[in-house]
């Protein structure tokens, strides 16, 4: 039986695992204005309306109602599906889709991913190399589950203006900061942002995110990993990867790349140079 993966839009993935996913829309308001993320407003856009709106944005858990429709459309094509969610202590998304699973008991199988934006884009990466060995859909389940737990998302911040204007430091703090170049290196982990430390400039920040990764006991390269950049352009991105390059070209390939959405890229704003990974 074919096994179909679901995402809600806050996870962010490679454009050919897009290919071959299903994404359910969060609802994103600006301002006045309604929009269905991903849907009717692409990431250009809505980091444009970011920039040069006074209020930040915010996003709006998808409904049991909108989980349904998806849900009927796998057991019409007599499939079985994962659905991977936005972290639970972010959003009620996952809430709203156990209460549509309730009706689909061994057909559709719920993973919070205690994770956002490229941290839960890694776990559909795997979740669709997981469905393309031939797990069944509880085997993939169970999996990420286990796997979830090992996942490490981290990243820099370019301005300190968003947490400033999202209340998680001060107005006196942010402007202090912006003004000597400081650029902290976050990680995210359950839904909480955690500061591991700050640098001045683009080259010693890159270097402290480098020192932070190391830090974590290493990357595991059997599973994906992603790098994520928020904004116009991906040039600071581009920089980041110049300088760790030693990192990842013994192991990789090629770096998967996306852009982070609207739910960090709220509180985070443009600039972001983001990394996700595995711990060994």
């Amino acid at each position: 039986m074919n096994v179909r993966i679901i995402c809600d839009s806050s996870a962010d993935v490679s454009e050919e695992t897009r290919e071959k996913i299903t994404v359910i829309p969060l609802t994103l308001y600006i301002g006045d204005e309604e929009y269905l993320d991903g849907v009717n407003i692409t990431y250009k856009e809505f980091y444009e309306k970011l920039i040069e709106s006074d209020e930040l944005p915010h996003t709006s858990q998808a409904n049991p109602e909108t989980f349904r429709s998806v849900f009927e459309d796998v057991e019409k094509n007599d499939e079985t599906a994962v659905l991977i969610t936005l972290s639970s202590t972010l959003s009620g998304t996952y809430q709203s889709a156990l209460i549509a699973a309730e009706d689909y008991e061994g057909r559709i199988f719920v993973v919070d991913s205690k994770n956002a934006t490229i941290g839960s884009g890694i776990l559909a990466e795997l979740a669709v190399r997981l469905s393309e060995e031939g797990l069944s859909a509880k085997e993939i389940s169970d999996k990420l589950n286990e796997e979830k737990e090992k996942i490490c998302l981290m990243g820099i911040v370019d301005t300190l203006e968003y947490l400033k204007r999202g209340g998680r430091i001060s107005a006196t703090a942010a402007f202090a900061g912006d003004m000597l170049g400081i650029k902290p290196v976050l990680r995210i982990k359950d839904g909480e942002i955690v500061i591991l430390g700050k640098a001045r400039g683009s080259k010693k920040s890159n270097n402290l995110l480098v020192t932070e990764i190391e830090k974590t006991g290493g990357v595991d390269f059997s599973k994906p990993v992603m790098l994520g950049y928020s904004g116009l352009d991906d040039s600071l991105l581009k920089k980041y990867v110049e300088d760790s390059r030693f990192l990842w070209e013994e192991h990789l390939d090629e770096l998967k790349e996306a852009c982070v959405g609207s739910v960090i890229g709220t509180h985070l704003g443009p600039g972001i140079v983001a990394v996700a990974f595995y711990n060994k």
